[in-house]
């Protein structure tokens, strides 16, 4: 199971701190070796070799190193091999020089098998040999000295040297490696130590524990030694499947990063360890275009693209930062350490270079980018549910304005601790199902029949109420809860419409989505999955967006705009009026229907300025062949004057006020009876 974040292949710079270390184990363990060798009588060496003992415990030893047995898939130092029983055994009985060839020899194998550097495999032979030398220095000071002419079987009288020798030879080699990788990482050697020792400590007590009744079987029937493999691989495989539940409880399986379990715990990590002088900066990107690729190539290429994505993030930051996939197509990068924003900003611009790399999947080239907000700890936030929201305040930033990368800016950040918490309610409350649907009718102003709905979404806060949708949709639409809610409005919607259309009322139901969903790639899928779970034309259900989408020409190229129209889902601009911007901009888009902004038609009655923008208004949505809908109709008087004016459809308090379920369809049910009057009465515009 390869970690696609392991970077430590990657030779160190001459000179680093890392460089250093590893220079400095490599040549005391090789100086060790050579020692040990020259100790080495060939004679006796040359006749141990014609014996099958010697031959069965090198190919053990050789294969023990092959694999080793994972008890956590977040240990950061790796793995113990199976090796260490029986090159300990070896120690036991032949001493240090024979069994610190072994160790060489399997070491090098398993770097040429595996393709590892030849650093890696120098330090691995330096820090092992180091290791069999502490051991052997403790057997030394109990007068236990082996050879291949006087090897050495213990006794019940031995723990005390076997024991002290096993401590050792542990702590000698997790110190080393948990150094290396700490130096590797820029984080603390206790910090390292802290997350491997314990996991590893028992693998090893079980395999240096072991190796004392190797010694004992070797003594008395060699022929018996390769059973020890059986316990050895129950071991093994139950340590894989513990690994393996626990990597898949903590990685991406796609693509095998860290997910946003794993990363929560890496950012408190952090926070917990970071020096004053320095930040934790946390990262959130976001791909664009993507969504080209699965509906050219397939969701299989879309996901080779995934992988490839993870594989140059992780290859694009420093070692000990944490890429992490959150899901669909949406990254976090945690940075445990950076000196400032400057830093953090060289990083996410270093990112989306990797990113803008053309990418060549089944013959075909695709280009990539993405944005990136940036959070710093402490600057921006004091825990990892902040960090991450503003993060995300700061990537929604970058893809609005398009400028790629963006800190996170308090100024434009309409969040407040009281806000905060309410995020923390209203995520609790989507997942709950908490919320409800309203639903107002739109009235044909000449023909006094129902037009359709628009879906209202109301929260009754458990302890502060009724919360007005004014209150908690522009928080959710600067966090990552708008993608959450706006899905829990289209399904609640949908089952709705459902429930409706199989009864026999036809009544469409509009949805209003922020630009944000507009330029998200997962919309119209969820739409094309419910529209057909349900049994429902895409006529069944419109979507709503206000005006400012108007005001950015990433709409106009957005691939979900495309994907809306061929699957049939009308759209409508809400708010007109209210954005100054170019009607005319309406024919680039996929629009159907326009609503006027109630702050003019509330007016119309009183303020001829307002009267003549409306009728403007009006005139000019006609002129391109779409339905015009005005919104706060609350008099007959300006539903006269709307209806003299050409306007297709009224929406207010005049003809109803917004229903629940069960009332809006009640008073559906009664407009279909067409005995039934309600307030305007199309009759009068029509004498007029």
């Amino acid at each position: 199971m390869t970690d696609p974040t392991d970077t430590r292949d990657t030779g160190p710079r001459v000179g680093t701190p890392l460089w250093g270390f590893l220079a400095g184990i490599t040549v005391i363990g090789f100086t060790a070796l050579l020692v040990a060798m020259l100790r080495l009588d060939p004679a006796g060496l040359a006749e141990l070799a014609r014996g099958p003992l010697f031959w069965v415990l090198a190919v053990l030893v050789i294969l023990g190193e092959l694999r080793p047995v994972m008890v956590s898939s977040a240990t950061t130092v790796g793995g113990t091999y199976p090796s260490t029983m029986f090159n300990f055994a070896v120690l036991l009985h032949f001493g240090l020089p024979v069994a610190v060839l072994m160790q060489a020899v399997a070491v090098t194998i398993n770097g040429v098998v595996t393709r590892r550097s030849w650093h890696r495999v120098m330090f691995n032979i330096a820090q092992s040999t180091l290791a069999l030398t502490a051991a052997a220095v403790v057997l030394g000071t109990f007068g236990i000295m082996p050879s291949p002419a006087r090897p050495w079987v213990p006794g019940g009288g031995d723990l005390l040297p076997i024991g002290l020798s096993g401590v050792a030879y542990f702590v000698t080699r997790a110190t080393l490696v948990s150094g290396a990788v700490a130096l590797h990482e820029r984080r603390s050697i206790t910090r390292v130590l802290r997350a491997t020792a314990g996991p590893q400590s028992l693998v090893y007590a079980g395999l240096l524990g072991l190796a004392p009744l190797v010694v004992v079987v070797m003594n008395h029937s060699p022929g018996l030694v390769p059973l020890f493999v059986a316990p050895l691989a129950a071991v093994y495989f139950t340590a894989t499947l513990s690994m393996r539940r626990d990597h898949q409880a903590l990685h991406d399986e796609l693509t095998g990063l860290p997910n946003r379990k794993m990363l929560i715990v890496s950012t408190e990590e952090a926070l917990a360890e970071v020096r004053q002088d320095e930040r934790v900066g946390l990262f959130l990107l976001d791909l664009d275009r993507f969504k080209e690729v699965n509906d050219t190539m397939g969701h299989p290429v879309g996901d080779r693209l995934l992988q490839m994505v993870a594989h140059r993030l992780t290859h694009s930051v420093r070692p000990g930062d944490v890429v992490a996939r959150l899901g669909g197509d949406e990254f976090a990068v945690l940075l445990p350490s950076i000196r400032d924003a400057h830093a953090a900003r060289e990083v996410a611009a270093r990112l989306r270079a990797a990113l803008t790399e053309p990418v060549r999947l089944e013959g075909m080239t695709f280009d990539l980018d993405g944005s990136v907000g940036i959070a710093l700890y402490p600057d921006h936030a004091p825990d990892f549910e902040l960090l991450l929201q503003r993060a995300d305040v700061a990537m929604y930033l970058a893809k609005e304005g398009r400028t790629g990368v963006e800190l996170y800016q308090a100024d434009k950040d309409r969040n407040s601790p009281e806000r905060l918490t309410l995020l923390g309610d209203l995520r609790r409350a989507i997942d709950n199902g908490e919320l409800r649907l309203h639903y107002q009718p739109k009235v044909g102003l000449r023909s006094g029949d129902v037009q359709g709905v628009e879906a209202l979404v109301r929260w009754r806060h458990p302890v502060h109420g009724a919360i007005g949708p004014s209150e908690f949709v522009p928080l959710a639409e600067q966090s990552y809860l708008m993608r959450q809610l706006t899905a829990y409005v289209i399904e609640e919607a949908l089952k709705q419409a459902a429930a409706w259309w199989h009864s026999g009322l036809r009544v469409q139901i509009s949805v209003n989505i922020s630009a944000r969903d507009l330029l998200a790639s997962a919309l119209p899928d969820q739409l094309e999955v419910g529209l057909a779970r349900y049994g429902l034309p895409p006529a069944a259900v419109q979507l709503e967006v206000t005006e400012r989408i108007l005001t950015g020409d990433q709409a106009y190229t957005q691939e979900t705009i495309k994907a809306l129209a061929t699957l049939g889902v009308p759209l409508a601009i809400d708010d007109f009026g209210t954005g100054y911007s170019s009607l005319i901009r309406l024919q680039r888009l996929a629009v159907s229907e326009v609503k006027i902004d109630a702050s003019f038609v509330r007016r119309i009655a009183e303020s001829e300025d307002d009267y003549r923008i409306v009728r403007s208004i009006v005139d000019l949505v006609r002129s391109l062949g779409l339905r015009s809908v005005a919104e706060g109709v609350e008099s007959d008087e300006v539903a006269i004057r709307l209806a003299e004016m050409g306007c297709d459809v009224g929406q207010g308090w005049l003809f109803c006020r917004p229903l629940p379920a069960a009332e809006a369809t009640a008073w559906l049910r009664e407009q279909a009876d067409p005995s039934v009057e309600y307030g305007y009465q199309p009759e009068v515009s029509s004498s007029a």
